[in-house]
């Protein structure tokens, strides 16, 4: 199994990444401000304009190190990667069953029972630790919505069917979200979900989330041979890393969704550390985007058990873990791809 390596972000705009030897060396205005073993990186997320040097991205591309560009916000601009050493053989497969709506909709299915199972448990798990304190009735309501949004999955007879049954579920499960926040529920009240901008402080931690989670799962698609950018359940789309949105989308809730209310729960962030610019894009800003960095680094090396494997993982590793079980499932040695089911 791969060693779960560290993510390397840069996060104050004006930072510039250079290459010395087997280091990576960061610079501001041409002083150097921090240096770093590259051999023990496993992906680089930079944020604003400074950029890479060509020879440290060459050496990123050689040692299979992704680097992702982000603007200020968050946005996610562009990935560089290096050559594919995957089996040709896998991909292809993958290309043919991306071109089959049977055999989309066969994947897709489960990508979307592991959604709207988490989700479901989410729920369920806000009512069993914090039933005091929030509405039980309409939590529990929720879940069950959910639960026969489940039980609807397996009738779906292609893909926009399938669609409609995950938007209907996510709606429920966005309903109640706020239930969820605990603390500082006027500065992180959620109203619902908007994006590209986010309008609101915990819409911008969402979005702000989301953008590593597809990174580490796309960097971990990579590492096992897939491609992706060709997606089942999300259609290709220049730019879009398709097949990390559908893998992604099981872990949505109980990784991302889970780990955004224990920052505002647990007051690592503050109402300060957010604005809204002129186009009403709520950001955050450099300290507090240090901080849920330093939180999310610590949240990959939380243990749990897999519950497909029954072995003992750390969070981090969960994304590698599920795109092997979905390559083994492509190359035929699964009869099915178990998405994973957290409870």
């Amino acid at each position: 199994m791969k060693i779960l390596q560290n993510t390397l972000y840069i996060t104050a705009p004006e930072q510039y990444l250079s290459l010395d030897g087997e280091n990576i060396v960061v610079s501001k205005e041409r002083q150097e401000v921090a240096r770093l073993p590259l051999h023990n990186i496993g992906g680089i997320v930079t944020f604003g304009h400074a950029g890479a040097s060509p020879s440290l991205m060459g050496a990123c591309a050689r040692r299979g190190i992704s680097i992702s560009f982000l603007s200020r916000s968050g946005r996610f601009l562009a990935r560089v990667v290096g050559e594919e050493h995957g089996n040709v053989l896998l991909r292809r497969q993958q290309y043919r069953i991306a071109d089959q709506e049977p055999q989309r909709l066969f994947y897709a299915k489960s990508f979307i029972i592991g959604k709207l199972y988490n989700s479901k448990w989410v729920l369920e798990r806000t009512c069993r630790d914090h039933g005091m304190r929030v509405e039980e009735a309409a939590l529990k309501d929720a879940s069950q919505k959910i639960s026969a949004a489940l039980q609807m999955v397996g009738d779906a007879q292609d893909l926009g069917q399938l669609r409609g049954i995950e938007g209907e579920a996510a709606a429920v499960y966005f309903g109640v979200f706020d239930q969820m926040i605990l603390q500082q529920k006027q500065a992180f009240a959620f109203h619902g979900r908007n994006k590209r901008p986010p309008r609101d402080n915990c819409n911008a931690l969402l979005s702000f989330i989301y953008t590593l989670l597809a990174h580490d799962v796309a960097s971990a698609l990579e590492t096992v041979g897939l491609d992706p950018y060709v997606g089942f359940m999300h259609s290709a789309r220049p730019g879009r890393i398709s097949l990390a949105l559908d893998l992604m989308e099981e872990l949505r809730s109980v990784y991302a969704d889970r780990f955004v209310l224990s920052c505002i729960n647990k007051n690592m962030v503050k109402e300060s550390g957010f604005a809204a610019a002129e186009n009403g894009a709520v950001r955050m800003d450099e300290e507090t985007r240090r901080t849920i960095l330093s939180a999310w680094q610590s949240k990959k090396q939380e243990p749990l058990k897999h519950p497909f494997l029954e072995e003992k993982i750390c969070w981090g590793l969960v994304p590698i873990v599920q795109a092997q079980l979905l390559a083994r499932t492509i190359r035929g040695d699964l009869d099915a791809y178990p998405p994973f089911l957290w409870k």
